[in-house]
């Protein structure tokens, strides 16, 4: 497997989410290249702040439902 590729069948689902907002926002190359100590304070807290607001509406998506 190539190192910049990401397996997401290994992963749990919080990971396999970070990774999503991460690629959303941009820093999934980053990420990849360099690893997850690599972000700056406000990147992490952009991410994180992305995974809190998804997980959220997923489980309202699921309490409507």
């Amino acid at each position: 497997m190539d190192e910049n590729k990401v397996d997401f069948e290994k992963m749990t689902p919080a990971e396999r989410l970070k990774y999503e907002v991460a690629e959303e926002v941009g820093l999934a190359d980053k990420v990849r290249q360099y690893g997850w100590r690599s972000l700056t304070a406000k990147e992490s807290g952009r991410i994180g702040g992305l995974m809190t607001k998804k997980r959220r509406e997923m489980k309202q998506d699921k309490k409507d439902g």
